[in-house]
């Protein structure tokens, strides 16, 4: 398996013959692994490989940067893709001639040295300058060069479609059970460790405090019943999300993780925290020892019960 960058450097004859799967693949999602599985199981020759073909960046990064919210960081999700069984990723950088790019200019670009032999999306598929390529449009140019397109329809059990958007709305709405339905996975968030407040030690729940950028908060507020990993080590954890109306005006953190069982200081450290239920919203208490005790509750739930 390699990961390659598109580029002047690309040797573009690697894309001709392939099989691929290509997207965005923010989340990583049961549709996303299925396009995946389908490029590899149609790599049926000795000399064909299967590819996932994505973007370095999210192309809302660009045209929507207000309302951009990502189940994945970008690094990340081209790393699990890379782990996911494909042989090879190419990203491709989103530059301003990539995206301003004609559908067909853009395909003619990318497949300059030859097409795949299979490419698989989702049959909502879109891509080129203000996203007018469609699957039809991959269709046409696939039936000219050789490419035999495949678009699918990505559904849940219940019959809906699986999308990153109904991801999103889900965990925005503390569903993290019915997201991590189709994830095929709980919702992780990875993050560095930053100093906090210390306020939680002294109430007798010491806290890894994260500071989550805001196009990668997707969770509603609220506290869960979690997982944290830390140096590949699972622990328990209680993970409070959103600043607490009781600390607003001295908390810079908006993620805090409780980890059960765990002594150690983890500042600057790197941790991966897996969100399994979500067990009540946000509080302000009124004294100190109601704090405390509520806490303390949401801690024992976890230690009961994951």
């Amino acid at each position: 398996m390699a990961v390659y960058t598109f580029g002047e450097t690309f040797d573009q004859s690697l894309l001709a013959g392939t099989s691929c799967a290509f997207g965005v693949f923010d989340g990583l999602h049961r549709g996303h692994r299925f396009l995946l599985e389908r490029a590899i199981a149609t790599s049926d020759s000795p000399t064909s490989k299967s590819m996932a073909i994505t973007f370095d960046i999210d192309p809302d990064e660009v045209f929507h940067p207000e309302r951009l919210k990502k189940l994945m960081r970008n690094a990340d999700r081209i790393e699990e893709l890379a782990a996911l069984g494909v042989d090879d990723v190419l990203v491709l950088p989103f530059t301003p001639q990539l995206f301003s790019s004609a559908p067909l200019e853009f395909l003619e670009h990318l497949f300059s040295q030859g097409a795949p032999a299979h490419m698989h999306v989702g049959s909502d598929f879109r891509f080129g300058a203000r996203a007018a390529g469609t699957v039809e449009t991959l269709k046409r140019w696939g039936a000219e060069v050789g490419c035999q397109i495949h678009a699918h329809d990505l559904i849940s059990a219940d019959g809906k479609p699986i999308t990153a958007t109904r991801i999103r709305l889900l965990l925005l709405d503390c569903k993290v059970k019915e997201a991590a339905e189709l994830l095929g996975r709980p919702y992780a968030l990875r993050e560095t460790v930053q100093r906090g407040r210390g306020e939680g030690a002294g109430f007798g729940f010491a806290t890894a405090n994260l500071q989550v950028k805001p196009h990668d908060r997707v969770l509603g507020e609220g506290v869960y019943a979690a997982y944290a990993i830390v140096d590949g080590v699972r622990y328990k954890a209680a993970v409070s999300v959103g600043v607490s109306p009781t600390f607003e005006a001295t908390s810079s953190a908006n993620v805090e993780v409780h980890i059960l069982d765990f002594a150690g200081d983890l500042v600057d450290r790197p941790i991966t925290v897996e969100f399994i239920e979500f067990l009540r919203p946000m509080i302000k208490f009124d004294s100190t020892e109601e704090l405390i005790a509520t806490v303390n509750g949401n801690i024992q739930w976890v230690r009961d019960n994951l």
